[in-house]
């Protein structure tokens, strides 16, 4: 099983990130760790130089199986659920332009909190009728690039749309793309599912990107999660993409980082 872990390509105030900050040292010290990939996330594509990144990346031979494009809702405001029909048109074009870098570098994109909330004075019935139409114009988008897109269920503090995975599956069968499936976050499954080894074999090939994080959002090893069992049954559905770390950056970056890696690599499921 591939390892990675999250790393912001731009200043943010988005806190569950062990990495932020000088992006070249970081990647330098992500792969002396131990990592076989670094997840990237990116507010603004248009803000970064591709090239370079791309470049820093390679020199360390790690891969990028996805991009976050929460940044954009957290730092702008921008959402899929906006009243403002401007906004949801600039989340959109956001999307569609962190399809494009994903393309280059073959990563999914993930939407999870661009997803938005349910703003006052606006029913259930449209926020999701203004989500899905987001969907489906990005989903097409990212069929033309060859890219996938991972929708995240997150906890009901976060947002009141899509909170489990069922309501995941639902967004994704109404929306009829087959390169739309679900990032699974074992923080926010903690939260929401009855069982976390329940909802991921039920969702079994609709997975495209998994996160881990302990119960407290602290590295894997610090909170009280079954990881051995969790792990030993995302494998089981036949699972074979990256697990990617999202976690606080407690006691620091560095050390979490550290710690994640070797209580993963500990776990015998992931050494067969």
């Amino acid at each position: 099983m591939r390892l990675s872990v999250v790393l912001s390509t731009q200043e943010t105030g988005f806190k569950a990130l062990a990495f932020k900050g000088n992006f070249k040292k970081n990647v330098s010290r992500i792969a002396s760790y131990g990592y076989d990939g670094v997840e990237l996330a990116v507010r603004d594509p248009e803000l970064i130089d591709h090239n370079d990144i791309l470049e820093v990346i390679r020199e360390h031979r790690l891969s990028v199986p996805a991009i976050g494009t929460g940044q954009s809702w957290q730092d702008e405001g921008l959402s899929f659920t906006d009243p403002d029909p401007a906004v949801r048109r600039k989340a959109i074009e956001r999307i569609e332009s962190h399809i494009l870098l994903a393309k280059e570098i073959n990563a999914v994109v993930i939407i999870g909190s661009m997803r938005g909330v349910i703003r006052e004075g606006i029913s259930e019935k449209q926020a999701i009728d203004w989500l899905l139409e987001a969907l489906k114009i990005c989903a097409k988008k990212a069929v033309e690039q060859g890219v996938m897109i991972a929708v995240e269920p997150l906890n009901r503090y976060e947002t009141p749309l899509i909170n489990t995975a069922v309501q995941g599956i639902e967004i994704i069968e109404r929306v009829g793309s087959e390169n739309l499936g679900l990032l699974l976050d074992t923080f926010h499954m903690n939260i929401e599912e009855r069982s976390i080894e329940e909802c991921i074999s039920d969702c079994g090939d609709r997975m495209f990107h998994f996160h881990v994080a302990d119960s407290n959002r602290w590295y894997p090893g610090a909170g009280h999660l079954d990881f051995k069992s969790i792990l030993k049954t995302l494998l089981d559905t036949g699972y074979k993409g990256f697990v990617s770390g999202e976690f606080m950056p407690l006691p620091d970056g560095d050390t979490a980082a550290k710690r994640a890696i070797e209580y993963l690599k500990k776990l015998r499921y992931l050494e067969t």
